[in-house]
């Protein structure tokens, strides 16, 4: 990703850097001799420095590449060598074009988008999964609930919820045992997954509006400019002219990891809070405690909780915004810095931690369906429960849970619940 999208900046033809030169870099690329780059010594401003030098050092021969044929990191010129490849020359600006530049944040915010994006898709199943286990009412995902604030993600969240709970023609079994039990709402945590889940997407929408302009950008400095352009007078509205600007900042991107990291987190933290009503008898509506058959000799999955909590808590220290940070650097000239590759980096690991939590809820979430039997719930949200149990096995008694946890994480990275339901929902 970091390699394509530097070419990608390349081919905005103002980065100053001869087509052999790309040509070579695409070769590699191609070949899969990937340079080792280090995801630390960024500030995000000047570009990527430190860590697209690495990139660059890769290319020359001079520093370490991973070896597709052994599978391992080597000495770049070794492995360009074996591939027919030849070490980069580089000539006048293009030691520049190839270290500066927003990449790696980019790379890395891009990997935790399209992550964030899924799972937060396939949460809204996972909260309806829950939703029907808990015995909730369908009531609060009613559309004139929803019109009368319409935020796009609250809608949409409600329309898909809609789609696979409970309703005409799309009967639960489950539902309908309890339509006369005389609650009148649920606890937060199922009321209001609308608004909840819905402001979560809404920001990774604007996160992604943000990243698709700046995937496509020139971000390097000086900039070349070879066509005739309205400058700042008529002198610099010339053809053939080199300007040193501050596309190379990465406020930008850095700001939108922060806010996808504080946006996705959210999923985690009312999943884990549903899970909480899951384990906890005293708000399960008669599911046993810790949702296992033989409690005391049994723990179920009340240590799975305690992973969902401390996820819950870690991701709470990793969304303190980066971007707020500055650090001046060379000799006070690059005075203001975004930080952006910690912002990035940390995004990335809370997106990570979202997906465990999640798929700590959809395990719970099949396990207290188990305990519903021989009631069904409506066909999209036995489809989930199908597909899970067809990977892991109800739990009768204490096993290690670690595995399955891994395996449902995978499910979820796999798009597979999303998948399930798919047939069933059109707002999907």
């Amino acid at each position: 990703m970091l390699i394509a999208l530097r070419l990608n900046v390349f081919a905005k033809g103002n980065s100053g850097i001869r087509p052999e030169t790309v040509s070579q870099v695409l070769a590699a690329f191609n070949a899969d001799c990937l340079p080792v780059v280090p995801e630390q010594g960024t500030v995000g401003a000047s570009g990527d420095l430190a860590p697209l030098s690495h990139l660059a050092l890769g290319f020359m021969g001079e520093g370490k590449m991973w070896d597709p044929q052994t599978k391992e990191q080597g000495d770049s010129a070794v492995i360009l060598a074996k591939h027919g490849l030849k070490p980069i020359q580089l000539q006048a600006k293009e030691g520049l074009a190839m270290i500066n530049g927003t990449t790696l944040i980019s790379a890395l915010a891009s990997e935790a988008l399209v992550r964030a994006m899924n799972i937060a898709q396939q949460a809204n199943v996972v909260a309806a999964l829950t939703l029907e286990s808990l015995r909730g009412t369908v009531s609060a995902m009613d559309p004139r609930i929803h019109a009368a604030r319409p935020h796009n993600g609250q809608v949409r969240t409600a329309a898909m919820l809609r789609s696979i709970l409970h309703r005409e023609g799309n009967l639960s079994a489950i539902s309908v045992s309890h339509e006369n039990c005389g609650k009148v709402q649920d606890s937060y945590t199922l009321r209001c997954i609308p608004q909840v889940h819905g402001i979560c997407w809404d920001t990774l929408l604007f996160v992604q509006r943000i990243l698709e302009v700046e995937l496509n950008s020139a971000t390097d400095n000086p900039m070349v400019f070879t066509d005739e352009g309205e400058g700042l007078n008529l002198e610099d509205s010339k053809k053939n002219i080199t300007l040193s600007g501050g596309n190379f900042h990465g406020e930008y991107p850095a700001k939108a990891c922060d806010y996808l990291a504080i946006g996705v987190h959210e999923l985690a933290s009312i999943s884990e809070r549903r899970i909480e009503r899951l384990v906890n008898p005293a708000l399960s509506h008669g599911l046993p405690a810790f949702l296992i058959k033989d409690g005391g000799l049994n723990s179920g999955f009340m240590i799975a909780h305690c992973t969902a909590a401390a996820l819950v808590s870690e991701n709470k220290g990793l969304c303190h915004p980066a971007s707020i940070d500055s650090i001046s650097t060379s000799a006070a000239q690059e005075d203001h810095v975004s930080m952006g590759g910690w912002a990035a980096r940390k995004a990335l690991r809370v997106v990570e931690h979202v997906e465990f939590v999640v798929a700590i809820e959809l395990l719970c979430a099949c396990q207290a369906i188990d305990f519903l039997r021989p009631l069904t719930s409506t066909p999209a949200l036995e489809s989930v429960h199908s597909l899970v149990r067809s990977k892991i096995p109800h739990v009768d008694r204490d096993r290690v849970l670690a595995d399955d946890i891994q395996k449902a994480a995978e499910m979820l990275r796999k798009n597979e619940i999303i998948k399930a339901v798919s047939k069933f929902s059109s707002s999907l």
